[in-house]
């Protein structure tokens, strides 16, 4: 079973990618909302996104069709920096304020949503749907509480050159069941 080391020297080659990906594929997140099939687009009442930071891709194009659809939009919030995630409605435009993290988020009084589907940032990721985040494990904690309550479908947003043949996963690991590139949409579930 590989060990944190083997996962943090993953991380550091990854951000390395990300990276070359970013400056190779400016229009990545144009080109990945447009990937999205219509059939899913209808699916969900309530999708949650994220506020891209350094070079993730930007999950707004993505958003803004699920929009188009109906769905109302949502972004996670970190209230405390070891707890689970929380989800605040969201539109293009709100005000937002920083979190436990700092990361631009909607207010505190913005409503609470329960997501339908989660669009999730990723370092890495593999066709049997293992993630590779940040490693703080605050999606896994997050999805763990959300898929007990109820089904949530979980996309990881990513450049097709993140891919990796296989993962490390640990027990913990709560697993996508898509994922949306540049260049197509891979259903894993």
């Amino acid at each position: 079973m590989p060990g944190p080391s083997d996962k943090t020297e993953l991380r550091r080659r990854m951000r390395a990618q990300r990276l070359r990906l970013a400056r190779a594929w400016p229009d990545a997140a144009e080109l990945a909302a447009g990937q999205l099939p219509a059939e899913l687009l209808s699916r969900f009442a309530v999708v949650s996104g994220y506020h891209a930071m350094g070079t993730e891709l930007d999950p707004r194009a993505v958003l803004r069709r699920f929009a188009e659809a109906g769905a109302r939009l949502a972004l996670p919030v970190a209230e405390d920096r070891d707890a689970p995630l929380v989800f605040r409605a969201w539109a293009p435009g709100d005000p937002q304020v920083p979190d436990a993290f700092g990361i631009p988020s909607p207010p505190h009084s913005a409503e609470h949503l329960a997501p339908d589907l989660v669009i999730a940032p990723l370092l890495a990721f593999d066709r049997h749907g293992h993630r590779l985040g940040q490693g703080a494990g605050h999606y896994d904690r997050t999805l763990a509480n959300l898929r007990a309550a109820k089904p949530v479908f979980v996309l990881g947003l990513a450049y097709a050159g993140q891919e990796v043949e296989e993962l490390p996963a640990e027990p913990h690991d709560e697993r996508l069941d898509a994922i949306l590139t540049e260049t197509g949409y891979i259903e894993v579930r």
